[in-house]
C-alpha cells in the first residue's frame, strides 16, 4: 500500500478542505494518506512516503505563503525530482498565476507532476473537490 504525504498550509481553511479531498481520493484508490501541516514537514521525512501532494493558497501578489510553506518547499524541492508529486491550492483574486508559476518552477527543477495542478477560487466547489480527489487517485496509482 502506498503512503501519500499531503503537505499544506491554509489560512482560511479552503486549502485544508482541498487537502482532505486529495486524501479522500488517495484512500479511495487504496493508498494511505497523511495530512501534514507545512510547519511539521521537512526533507528528512521524504523517505517515509511514496508520493506527495503539496497545497498552498495564493498570497500577496500571487505567490506562495512565505512564513511556513515556501521555506519548507524550498528545502524539499531539490529532493523531489524522480518522486511522485502533485500541487493544489486556493485563491481569492487573480486568475491562478501563482499556481502556473509554481508548476513551471517545479518543472524547471526537474519535478514531473503526476497530474495537472488543482486550483479553487475561494472554497472548493464540487468541480474542485472532484479534481482534488482525482489528484489523490493519480498519486496513489502512479
Amino acid at each position: 500500500m502506498k503512503t501519500i504525504a499531503i503537505v499544506y498550509w491554509s489560512g482560511t481553511g479552503n486549502t485544508e478542505a482541498m487537502a482532505r479531498q486529495v486524501a479522500e481520493g488517495a484512500e479511495a484508490a487504496g493508498a494511505r494518506a497523511q495530512l501534514i501541516p507545512a510547519a511539521e514537514f521537512g526533507a528528512g521525512q521524504l523517505a517515509e512516503y511514496d508520493a506527495f501532494a503539496f497545497g498552498c493558497p495564493s498570497m500577496g501578489a500571487e505567490e506562495l505563503e512565505d512564513g511556513e510553506f515556501e521555506p519548507m518547499f524550498s528545502a524539499v524541492k531539490p529532493e523531489l525530482p524522480g518522486r511522485t508529486v502533485g500541487l493544489f491550492g486556493s485563491y481569492g483574486w487573480g486568475d491562478g498565476e501563482w499556481m502556473r508559476t509554481w508548476a513551471d518552477d517545479c518543472r524547471a527543477a526537474g519535478i514531473a507532476l503526476a497530474a495537472e495542478p488543482v486550483i479553487a477560487c475561494e472554497a472548493p466547489d464540487d468541480e474542485a473537490c472532484a479534481a482534488c480527489q482525482s489528484l489523490g487517485k493519480a498519486l496513489a496509482s502512479a
